[in-house]
């Protein structure tokens, strides 16, 4: 929730980095496992670079008048590039040197699906001026991507697979397991955190099986040259002359 008390100076001038964000919990569970895939995925992908934010259920103020009267909106996945990677309570435009989010994604439900698709997006196009604006829906797995084309939203069309790329992100998007998920520029699935660990694991294992495989081989190599060896000299024939 705003902290008012903390929003202003004697002078009544805001103070952005004492801004909290004003959006309420996650309509579902599913909402929240979305938005927290989203985050975590990019976040270890990305995870040498120091150049983005991405965060989720953020109240994103872009005016100081606004606050007054409450218009502000809060996306349910954001990612600003080009910015520092740092916690932040909210993300405030004039302290973030006028800077927008680039990407946002907003997670459909039965009471908000109108706004993201009608309100928000045309605050996204005309005010925000972001380049891209996706929408899912974690139910019906309703997904749509737009971008910015001459300061109007144009669909994004899909590849084969169905997925939606995003300039911004250099990366696909789009349906795996009923959950939206980063594809690479080959359209490779982007693991999550917990399916490269277990892809590491596999992987480990593999390469100790091929290791005690490879291991046996030599061993059984090796007993049939000694067996080999024993019948020459059983012949008398010295082998290593052979």
């Amino acid at each position: 929730m705003v902290a008012t008390q903390d929003l202003t100076t004697q002078t009544g001038t805001y103070l952005p980095s004492e801004i909290y964000s004003d959006e309420p919990e996650m309509e579902s569970d599913l909402h929240l496992r979305q938005m927290l895939l989203l985050i975590s995925c990019l976040d270890m992908l990305w995870q040498d670079r120091n150049d983005f934010y991405a965060s989720g259920n953020m109240t994103v103020y872009y005016s100081p008048k606004k606050i007054k009267t409450r218009d502000f909106r809060g996306p349910d996945f954001m990612v600003a590039l080009n910015t520092e990677r740092y916690p932040r309570k909210s993300w405030v435009v004039w302290e973030e040197e006028g800077k927008y989010p680039n990407v946002i994604v907003e997670i459909l439900s039965d009471s908000t699906a109108r706004v993201d698709r009608t309100t928000k997006k045309e605050l996204y196009q005309n005010t925000f001026r972001m380049p891209e604006y996706f929408w899912v829906d974690p139910d019906t797995q309703e997904f749509a991507g737009f971008i910015l084309v001459g300061g109007t939203y144009q669909p994004i069309s899909p590849n084969e697979a169905g997925h939606l790329w995003s300039q911004q992100l250099q990366l696909f998007l789009g349906i795996y397991n009923s959950q939206l998920r980063y594809f690479t520029p080959e359209d490779q699935l982007v693991l999550t955190p917990v399916e490269a660990a277990q892809a590491a694991q596999q992987d480990a294992r593999e390469a100790q099986r091929d290791a005690q495989e490879a291991q046996q081989a030599a061993q059984e190599t090796q007993r049939q040259n000694d067996r080999l060896a024993a019948k020459l000299r059983e012949l008398g024939v010295d082998p290593n002359t052979l």
